[in-house]
This record gives structure tokens, C-alpha cells and sequence, in this order.
């Protein structure tokens, strides 16, 4: 996949954990909006991930930067998901893995032997402008969510 950087972020909407319609385009005039990409709700990873998010909100809010989550998994278990671990922010639901497939985040995965199609982790840094200014994939979790919000914090004070 190349790079977005530089690139008009791909469009979307997708419903969230409460049925509720979201588009990319309802958070113009935001700073920055952070659409992270996770394989599964409730696994290790995706949770530590979440929960980093979660500690790390008011911090993003203070940057006038959105969090949105995005997984195949159902409403429902975004319900849960965020219920469980307290999250302030949206999960998107991407069933069809339509805007996966957009970002370039649904590849070919293979664990265990086992060859399969799904959620590779990764992040995106949005400006106002729609324009993806920085994209992270295959994220390790540790230091992530810190290195987000670094670069923020840097977007936000030029």
C-alpha cells in the first residue's frame, strides 16, 4: 500500500456503537481527528490500545483532536467494548470492511500457521483540512498512543 500522507483522507460513514450515522466530513473544522484502526474488541492488544486512548483523551480534547476507533466488529460489541473500559470516544462499525479496504488497513494476516483477512493495526492524523498528515501501520501498541499525541503537539503549535 502507498502512503497517504499528503493525501485527501478517504471519505466514510459508518455507523457507531449507538446506530448513529458518522462521516469523516462532520468533523470539519476540528483540529485533528485521530481514526485508529484495531483488529478485534475485547483482545489484549485492542484493549491496552483503547485504554491508552481512553487515559490520553483530555489531553487530544485540550488539542482540539477527535478520537474515533474503527473495527469490523458489530455495534453491539462496541457497546460493550466501551462500557467494560469506560471509553469517552466513538467505535466505528466497518462490517464490510469497506473503509478498512479505502485506508489500506485490511490485508492479508497470518498467525499460527493460518492465513486470513482482517484489521491490520494502524493510525491516521487528519487535519482540518481532510489531508492525512501523518499515518502510523503496523502500530505496536506500547509508546503509541504517546507518539499521537507528541505529533499533535507539534501539528497544533506551527
Amino acid at each position: 500500500m502507498t502512503t497517504l500522507e499528503g493525501m485527501a483522507a478517504p471519505q466514510f460513514t459508518l455507523h457507531n456503537e449507538q446506530g448513529e450515522t458518522v462521516s469523516l466530513s462532520d468533523y470539519a473544522g476540528k483540529k485533528y481527528v485521530i481514526l485508529y484502526f484495531y483488529p478485534k474488541d475485547m483482545t489484549p492488544g485492542c484493549t491496552t490500545q483503547a485504554c491508552d486512548f481512553r487515559d490520553a483523551q483530555e489531553d487530544f480534547s485540550q488539542l482540539n483532536a477527535e478520537i474515533l476507533g474503527v473495527s469490523a466488529d458489530s455495534k453491539e460489541r462496541h457497546q460493550k467494548f466501551i462500557e467494560k473500559h469506560g471509553l469517552p470516544f466513538s467505535l466505528l462499525v466497518d462490517e464490510d470492511h469497506e473503509v478498512s479496504e479505502a485506508y489500506g488497513v485490511w490485508v492479508l494476516k497470518k498467525m499460527y500457521g493460518k492465513e486470513f483477512w482482517g484489521i491490520e493495526r494502524s493510525t491516521f492524523l487528519i487535519d482540518p483540512t481532510g489531508t492525512v498528515v501523518k499515518e502510523w501501520r503496523k502500530v505496536k501498541v506500547k509508546e503509541h498512543i504517546q507518539e499521537v499525541l507528541e505529533t499533535v503537539k507539534q501539528l497544533s503549535s506551527q
